[in-house]
């Protein structure tokens, strides 16, 4: 496979047979295997790598696909892997979380973001926060009102 040529989840087989055979995924942002490939190689192993561009594609369609294969396959594990702070590569972990809720059914998303070259996990409590502002918000003042205290 070529640099320029990914498996996209969006045109994969939501029910084929090396998914059915290995049951676990890496959903990575497209980017995140040109710019750590050296991360991306350790994600990858024993994994089937099926990209996302959020910029491409839409949050719905995504949504729906993962959902087809979450509800066809029990798989033993999803990992979602992008780099943090890219407004497009949020999306795809707040994707996940709504899967899980069409579905109906406990399923075994692990979340992780590259920042600096290093890999942080991220817990769903987060994730769930991150989609409202006004706690976001909340949570920002009351940690300064704390700081400004303590001074």
């Amino acid at each position: 496979m070529s640099r320029l040529e990914y498996r996209k989840l969006i045109s994969y087989n939501a029910a084929g047979s090396e998914l059915r055979n290995k049951k676990k995924i890496l959903i990575y942002g497209t980017c995140v295997r040109d710019e750590h490939s050296e991360i991306y190689a350790k994600f990858e192993k024993n994994r089937i790598p099926l990209a996302i561009c959020l910029e491409e594609e839409h949050f719905n369609m995504i949504a729906l696909k993962l959902a087809s294969i979450v509800a066809r396959i029990d798989l033993e594990e999803i990992i979602i892997l992008t780099v943090d702070g890219s407004p497009h590569c949020v999306q795809l972990h707040h994707v996940a979380e709504e899967v899980a809720k069409i579905v109906g059914k406990q399923v075994n998303f692990k979340h992780f973001v590259i920042e600096n070259k290093k890999v942080i996990e991220i817990d769903s409590k987060t994730i769930k926060t991150a989609r409202y502002l006004s706690k976001i918000k909340r949570m920002i003042e009351k940690s300064d009102n704390s700081t400004k205290k303590n001074i």
